[in-house]
């Protein structure tokens, strides 16, 4: 069984109101610059929205060109260790 955590930082980094957050992070997308060419890796900051959301998107909105080409993703993170 998965185990999902509760947001602990919504209202400081991003907006803990789900609408609002929508709102911000299609607007991040739909100013984002799609580009003619996908990259063959990214390196995408994690940040509050309001700190580096901009720049998330621009990087994913790369991608949209081959989207129906990608067969495989590969994240690396830190763990995230559940009280």
């Amino acid at each position: 069984m998965a185990a999902v955590r509760e947001p602990a930082v919504a209202g400081q980094f991003y907006p803990a109101d789900a609408r609002q957050l929508e709102r911000m992070v299609t607007g991040f997308l739909d100013a984002a610059d799609e580009g003619r060419n996908a990259p063959k890796a990214l390196i995408v900051p994690h940040a509050g929205y309001i700190y580096s959301g901009s720049v998330a998107a621009s990087a994913y909105a790369r991608l949209l060109c081959a989207s129906d080409t990608i067969k495989r993703v590969i994240l690396l993170g830190a763990p995230v260790l559940m009280a």
